[in-house]
């Protein structure tokens, strides 16, 4: 299997290419910033996802790239942090999910979008990143149905990670909700309970990859303990 991942730089996205390596799945990783990456690109460019899907032909596609949100209330917000997830995250899995439709990717194909967990319950110290992440979401949805429509055999399935204090995303999130709660960071991750590993994240990846195709649901929350469909 050839899989490509779409941020695996660090965190979740690391975790996943780690857990594809380790499965022998043939891994392209895309990251703005060299180091490990397989392809050096920005992944928001209109050109870039068409290019890297023709060049690589994969079988799998996860996107997990994305801007970290300014974490201020509302009112301390400007448009300009309020609207950065829009101008990332959305974009990003706009042109991945369009490409993957228009090229198109080869039938039996996957596409996983990694939206996250604020999609369902809201994050008022982000900005507007709930709803870009929502947005991700529904897009993933419409692609889904697209193919079906067109008969492309092609799998699109959003998942929703819960917010955990071990990716640079995550902590500090975790910071901020913790001071709006009066509470430390140690009382304030007590309630969120088990965090979710990048290491997890990756088993989670590898678990759907393999699942039947008629057997996968559109969109998973993803916790500690696993993926959970979500309607």
């Amino acid at each position: 299997m050839t899989a490509l991942v779409v941020g695996a730089s660090r965190g979740l996205g690391r975790g996943i290419a780690d857990a594809l390596s380790e499965a022998r799945a043939d891994v392209v990783t895309v990251s703005r910033t060299s180091g490990a990456a397989t392809e050096v690109a920005d992944a928001a460019d209109e050109t870039t996802a068409a290019l890297l899907l023709e060049r690589h032909k994969p079988d799998a596609v996860v996107v997990v790239a994305g801007a970290r949100p300014a974490m201020l209330p509302l009112q301390d917000q400007t448009w300009e942090s309020f609207s950065i997830n829009w101008h990332a995250d959305v974009r990003i899995a706009f042109h991945w999910l369009r490409a993957a439709l228009r090229q198109p990717m080869r039938p039996g194909s996957r596409m996983v979008v990694l939206s996250s967990g604020a999609a369902l319950a809201g994050s008022p110290l982000s900005g507007g990143y709930a709803g870009a992440k929502a947005t991700q979401r529904f897009m993933t949805a419409y692609a889904r149905e697209e193919a079906e429509r067109a008969g492309l055999g092609i799998t699109f399935t959003a998942v929703l990670p819960k917010l955990t204090p071990l990716t640079d995303l995550g902590r500090p999130a975790v910071r901020a909700y913790a001071a709006r709660a009066r509470q430390t960071e140690a009382q304030y991750l007590q309630h969120l309970g088990d965090p979710l590993t990048p290491e997890g994240a990756g088993k989670a990846l590898m678990e759907l990859l393999s699942m039947d195709a008629t057997n996968v649901a559109p969109a998973y929350l993803l916790t500690a303990a696993g993926l959970r469909s979500v309607s």
